[in-house]
């Protein structure tokens, strides 16, 4: 959420920023509502003040026997007080239209992000692997004749509709190992804190986030009021909400394998083969908690753990950063990193690294302390490090062989067992 003074201060560099992600001028319309807001608190302290006043003289105008001027202070504090009744009722309505209208501003984009309409204005900064050349065609991961006897889109259907997925034999254990993987390397390696958070969370946590108010049909609630969880970017940032942390504790690095649910609202159409885009998947999570000062360094640490994943499994990505035309809603910086699937012939996206900025620590008022400081909103990141089923896509992909079956990469045969390949009749061995 933005800061309604930083708005009044200059509403010239408000529109010029939201202008950069293509949004039209808003401040006309904050500054209004907020004028007005304003003005009706103002009168109502002054009503507020008269009513003070006028309850002091009805005493003393009983006291002297001066019955019509008793009368006439007695209207005068009732009317009064039915102002200050209006006017706080009217306040409060345009102080909540006008945080609404503040969650549903998208965050601004730091100076240093590229500017652009759409993905064809990103910009790619970094490389790492050499696609494999294959001696045959590849086929996309659902299309492997080892991975066919695994993957049940039929059966998930009966079960649940379009969008997902059965997963059996080896490639469900090969999908339980990646998790494992990634969790062991960020706790082990990248030091951050292994966390288990709930999957159904209340409004106020979406909120936090930025997911409510403006992206609920992208989640799926309960008939009780609960939501389950887009990512676990949603319960990780909202440890902190709330909050006044020692400055001392920053940064609070943390990571968590969770069920994930997205409606997937608006992608009619795409990726409707494969297990590319789902309703329900894994994800391993990564969210820092700092100081606005250590944002930028945190930013590159975490895009550094989401690509050492793909460096230990061996599968060529590139790490683009994302123009202003492409970034998320409360992202002010977000790096994507896109792994290259043969089957497909492109590199697709598997993580998105963002910094947030003090966006998401406004609406969940979560701030730190430094020694004798004033309370300050802290930042907030987040990250996949990495979306396992898109992870597992990439693995049968880039591993695949002409008889069907997929070569594994090292860093997984501790996970299972010391086996290495997935046969074409969906077995380890």
């Amino acid at each position: 959420m933005h800061d309604i003074r930083a708005i009044r201060e200059n509403p010239a560099a408000f529109d010029a920023a939201l202008a950069r992600r293509g949004l039209a001028p808003v401040s006309p319309a904050i500054l209004a509502l907020d004028e007005d807001r304003r003005g009706k608190i103002m009168a109502a302290e002054t009503a507020q003040a008269e009513q003070n006043r006028a309850s002091k003289e009805v005493g003393a105008a009983k006291a002297r026997g001066d019955e019509a001027e008793f009368e006439r202070l007695r209207a005068l504090v009732a009317e009064k007080k039915a102002e200050i009744a209006r006017l706080n009722t009217e306040a409060s309505g345009e102080d909540a239209a006008l945080r609404d209208m503040l969650m549903r501003i998208p965050n601004l984009p730091l100076d240093e992000v590229p500017d652009g309409v759409d993905e064809h204005g990103n910009i790619e900064i970094h490389r790492w692997g050499t696609p494999r050349t294959f001696g045959f065609t590849p086929v996309e991961h659902y299309q492997i004749a080892g991975v066919a006897k695994a993957m049940d889109f039929e059966t998930a259907a009966k079960l649940s509709g379009s969008r997902f997925v059965v997963l059996s034999r080896g490639v469900a254990r090969i999908h339980r190992a990646l998790g494992q993987f990634m969790l062991d390397l960020h706790t082990d390696e990248h030091e951050l804190t292994e966390m288990i958070t709930p999957v159904l969370v209340r409004d106020e946590a979406m909120f936090g986030t930025g997911n409510l108010p403006k992206f609920a049909e992208d989640s799926y609630q309960t008939t009780n009021g609960w939501w389950l969880i887009p990512t676990a970017e949603v319960t990780l940032t909202n440890t902190v909400a709330g909050e006044l942390l020692d400055e001392a504790v920053l940064p609070i690095r943390m990571t968590a394998l969770t069920q994930c649910f997205r409606s997937e609202a608006g992608s009619a159409g795409k990726d409707t083969s494969g297990m590319l885009r789902q309703h329900q998947f894994e994800k391993a999570e990564m969210v820092t908690i700092c100081t606005p000062e250590t944002a930028l360094a945190e930013h590159e640490r975490m895009t550094a753990c989401a690509q050492t994943v793909l460096e230990r499994l061996g599968l060529p990505y590139r790490t683009i950063v994302l123009c202003t035309g492409d970034m998320g809603f409360g992202s002010q910086k977000t790096h994507d990193l896109e792994v290259w699937l043969p089957g497909q012939n492109t590199y697709r996206e598997i993580s998105s690294v963002s910094s947030c900025g003090s966006f998401q620590a406004r609406r969940m008022n979560a701030r730190y302390r430094s020694a004798g400081g004033k309370p300050e909103f802290v930042a907030t990141l987040n990250g996949s490090g990495l979306a396992v089923g898109r992870c597992l896509i990439a693995v049968l992909e880039n591993g695949q062989e002409a008889d069907g079956s997929v070569t594994l990469p090292g860093a997984l045969h501790p996970y299972l067992g010391g086996r290495t390949r997935l046969t074409a009749d969906g077995l380890l061995t």
